[in-house]
């Protein structure tokens, strides 16, 4: 299996950048679009102004969470591609952090990301269901038992199995399919 890279956030500024909403939202665009894309078309799916897509777009590329793949010059004007950071993002609370109320914000910007990841896929897995449309819909839950090693060796086996799905293929009977997991460990083994 090939090594899945990681982008590990360490400081409290590189977890309330990626944590927030709107740029979440940026790379949740980005992502889906399966291809490099311009500020422009990101405004446009998002329905905004490219103005302030752009500045939430270099906040991103500051801390690589999307990069400038490319330019391409369109009626005298540069274009820039960027695409979004395609492994696994881990926010390290530990890493750099000792003061105790800098480890506190840094827990309370993630759980304000991990709220609007839910929150974003709580709502479309529910909009798609009330579509009139056929929709195809599981939700599951379950208890694993593994050392810590275990538990990293299946996150990035996961994450490499999702790989060849994450992009849109063109001429293909694709449907969409959102995937959202969790892994968190518990330390009451009485749980």
């Amino acid at each position: 299996m090939s090594g899945v890279e990681t982008k590990e956030l360490t400081t409290l500024e590189e977890v309330k950048i990626y944590s927030d909403p709107y740029r979440l939202k940026i790379l949740n665009v980005l992502g889906r679009m399966g291809r490099a894309a311009t500020v422009k078309e990101v405004a446009d799916k998002i329905g905004d102004v490219p103005a302030k897509v752009h500045y939430h777009m270099k906040k991103l590329e500051r801390i690589g969470l999307v990069k400038m793949v490319s330019t391409k010059e369109i009626n005298g004007i540069i274009a820039k591609y960027y695409e979004p950071f395609a492994g696994s993002i881990k926010i390290n609370h530990e890493k750099n952090e000792s003061e105790p109320i800098v480890k506190e914000l840094m827990r309370s910007e993630t759980h304000k990301l991990l709220a609007e990841l839910f929150d974003q896929n709580r709502d479309f897995f529910f909009k798609q269901m009330s579509l009139q449309h056929k929709t195809e819909s599981m939700l599951t839950t379950t208890s694993l038992f593994m050392t810590d090693d275990e538990a990293n060796d299946l996150y990035k086996k996961v994450d490499e199995l999702l790989k060849p799905y994450k992009k849109m293929r063109e001429n293909e009977d694709c449907h969409k399919y959102e995937f959202f997991a969790t892994n968190v460990r518990h330390y009451d083994e009485n749980l």
